[in-house]
């Protein structure tokens, strides 16, 4: 019965070992958020008016009241109108590499009651009830041999409360637009060479995951331009002392 019992003991600490083994390299190869295949992806942007599949003007957002003056204006999707991923007309003050996804965390007063539970990195992302914790979070999203990343910037489409999909394992549901269950700009929707209707895979990353492209260039909004910066402010203070 002693040596089953040392057997089992073994046994189970092998199992233990090898369970945190497993979470310590998902962890370590970035697969702490799994990738959503297959995801009916649709173009939207800034500025754009309702129309029969798009009940819902985009001059503002459901985190910024002033969303299209925030950003510096119409975020023109025809692409005679686009040089380099932005509108020819002016150069954005925020990320123009953007998409929606149909979850909003936050509530008229505070954040939904899941939001605690369902938000992986709620907690080390939370700074008071006024303050989204989804609001210009990373994703990757990925259409052949080649991956974009974007800030999340909005909720939807046509939902906001679709938290099972955006962060559990359910699929979208049918909606006008074939289900779709992602949004994009037209800078993403450039770099992936998609259609206004096409077909992707999406996941959250984190910054420490996003390589430098021209996602990395522009916005106040923009984890690199907010890095860079203070980087430079700091390099600019020691070159006074």
């Amino acid at each position: 019965m002693k040596a089953i019992s040392i057997l089992s003991i073994g046994a189970l600490s092998a199992i233990i070992a090898g369970c945190l083994n497993t979470e310590h390299s998902a962890s370590a190869t970035g697969e702490r958020y799994p990738w959503k295949k297959n995801i009916v992806t649709t173009v939207f942007w800034i500025g754009e008016r309702p129309s029969g599949n798009n009940p819902v003007p985009n001059r503002r957002s459901s985190w910024d009241k002033d969303w299209t003056r925030n950003y510096g204006g119409f975020d023109d999707p025809n692409p005679a109108h686009r040089s380099n991923y932005i509108p020819v007309k002016f150069t954005p003050r925020q990320n123009p590499f953007y998409c929606a996804l149909p979850y909003n965390d936050k509530s008229v007063n505070g954040h939904r009651p899941e939001a605690p539970r369902v938000v992986p990195w709620f907690k080390e992302a939370y700074q008071g009830p006024g303050v989204s914790t989804c609001k210009d979070r990373w994703v990757a999203i990925r259409k052949g041999n080649r991956t974009v990343y974007a800030q999340w910037e909005d909720a939807g489409p046509f939902r906001t409360d679709y938290w099972q999909y955006v962060f559990g394992n359910e699929r979208p549901k049918p909606n006008l637009n074939r289900g779709a269950g992602l949004d994009v700009s037209p800078a993403v929707r450039d770099y992936l060479g998609l259609h206004d209707t096409d077909v992707t895979d999406w996941r959250f990353v984190e910054f420490s995951e996003v390589s430098r492209g021209p996602w990395s260039t522009l916005g106040d909004n923009n984890t690199f331009v907010i890095s860079d910066r203070k980087t430079g402010g700091e390099l600019a203070e020691a070159s006074r002392r």
